[in-house]
């Protein structure tokens, strides 16, 4: 194991071939040398203006060759990059600012944050000379502190627990390869899009990032840049998937290697279809959370093998309890705990505290069951779940079966008071409310669900409900409904 700091390692690239594309979006790319180039630039700057060592700095820039160009120069600095996602109401960036304590916020508009150094899109700092030939190689102790809302919508700080180093020996993780590209799609600002990039990024291969999803757009860019990866989640497979077959079919995909999706259940209705487009040997689903303390893969053929499971985890590293902490048989399910091998910790959280177990175990509130063979399969976060009628319904479950329905963009399933029931499941759908027929949606649900768990209201909105990663907050569109915000 040879253990090099990332800008080591990126400097090592630029060497090896300064001309070779290192990032591309919306048709304007970097080189690898002028990446780095542009970092070094940056980082001479900030510093100049107070950014020192373990720093945090906050990275607000959406998409775009600046979000890049942020996460080398704070590498190079040995601070730690915390991204946020550009369209942050005020008062949850002020949260965020009360948390990390950044030196500097990147871009947002000069001024915009008091007490904050602001430096704003499209900023190109001046060419650093000799200054940037003496930066020292220094390490940011975490490599990242992405923040997150959890079920309760209140901001927490998650800093990783890896320092800003890698094996220089050891082959790039996530079958990224080093002689590749990778199309991503998703946000930035959220950790599976960022690990993705940075981790394809430090193997040597070309990040095609898209200002944001569309879906004719992400084939066109695999077909443009022969991209070898794919980075989605069933968000987007749902989209993608529903595009005209003239587009779906015409695009040429023949240079993926492996298509990557997670953070979201995938209906299997929807896996199954992709797998029988692309084949089940390039199509691979992760879970984890950012947290990191374990993951499973599982690969498409796994899969065929074990309809609707996520993978299997190192063995003790997962295990299902009962809401008084008791392990429950094989086929049982519970909620979900995950403990790390790890002699140190794989993240510190700030703003908020672990949901622990004696000897190690953690939750990140998802529930689940494990079969015969260690495979995990999923259910829904506890949190989200409805108590109706005595009946515990999981909304991801509900939602499958109405994202299934071909006039649907995407969905959302919560539950609300019902004096009879104690809570009315209550759909929430993103589709055209003039031309889409409800009755038929009524019957359509119920080929698919048992009758306690089909919706008792519907209510239609217009603008999507889910985020470019695939994320939704039941608990905030709950609490919009009832009027407690």
């Amino acid at each position: 194991m040879a253990m090099i700091p990332f800008t080591r390692r990126l400097r090592n690239l630029a060497a090896a071939d300064p001309d070779r594309v290192a990032v591309t979006c919306a048709h304007e790319s970097l080189t690898r040398a002028e990446l780095l180039r542009r970092g070094i630039d940056l980082a001479v700057w900030l510093r100049e203006r107070g950014v020192v060592e373990r720093d945090m700095v906050t990275v607000a820039a959406p998409n775009s060759l600046d979000w890049f160009v942020a996460y080398v120069a704070i590498w190079l600095l040995g601070a730690v990059p915390q991204p946020i996602s550009s369209r942050l109401p005020q008062r949850e960036i002020d949260a965020i600012m009360d948390l990390a304590n950044p030196s500097a916020v990147i871009g947002v508009p000069e001024g915009s944050i008091d007490g904050r150094l602001c430096v704003p899109m499209g900023f190109r700092a001046p060419h650093a000379g000799a200054a940037g030939d003496d930066l020292p190689e220094v390490v940011s102790y975490a490599w990242k502190a992405p923040t997150s809302g959890g079920s309760t919508g209140r901001p927490k700080l998650i800093v990783s627990g890896d320092p800003a180093m890698l094996d220089d020996e050891a082959p790039t993780p996530l079958l990224l390869g080093n002689d590749g590209c990778i199309v991503m799609p998703g946000p930035l600002y959220h950790n599976g899009p960022a690990v993705w990039s940075c981790q394809a990024l430090l193997g040597g291969n070309h990040v095609v990032v898209l200002p944001r999803f569309d879906a004719e757009a992400t084939l066109a860019a695999i077909e443009e840049y022969g991209a070898t990866s794919l980075y989605t989640v069933p968000t987007m497979m749902k989209r993608i998937w529903r595009l005209p077959d003239e587009v779906k079919f015409g695009a040429d995909l023949g240079s993926l290697r492996v298509v990557w999706h997670l953070a979201e259940p995938c209906p299997e209705w929807l896996k199954q279809v992709w797998i029988d487009w692309l084949g089940a040997d390039r199509i691979y689903e992760l879970y984890a959370g950012t947290e990191a303390q374990t993951a499973t893969v599982i690969t498409g053929q796994e899969w065929l093998a074990h309809r609707g499971s996520v993978g299997k985890a190192a063995p003790g590293t997962v295990k299902i309890t009962d809401a008084d902490g008791n392990e429950v048989p094989v086929g049982e399910q519970g909620e979900v705990w995950m403990r790390s091998t790890r002699d140190t910790p794989t993240y510190i959280y700030v703003g908020a505290d672990a949901r622990t177990l004696d000897g190690g175990w953690e939750s990140l509130g998802d529930m689940g069951r494990l079969d015969a063979d260690g495979y995990l399969y999923l259910g829904d976060r506890a949190a989200d779940m409805i108590l109706s009628g005595g009946a515990n319904i999981y909304p991801a479950e509900v939602e499958a079966a109405i994202q299934e329905h071909a006039g649907v963009h995407s969905c959302a399933v919560i539950g609300l008071p019902d004096d009879d029931k104690g809570n009315a499941i209550h759909a929430i759908i993103e589709a055209d409310e003039a031309s889409f027929d409800l009755d038929e949606l009524r019957s359509f649900l119920a080929e698919r669900l048992v009758v306690y768990k089909l919706p008792r209201t519907f209510e239609f909105v217009d603008t999507p409900l889910r985020d470019d990663a695939g994320k939704v907050r039941r608990s905030a569109l709950r609490a919009e409904r009832l009027g407690t915000e």
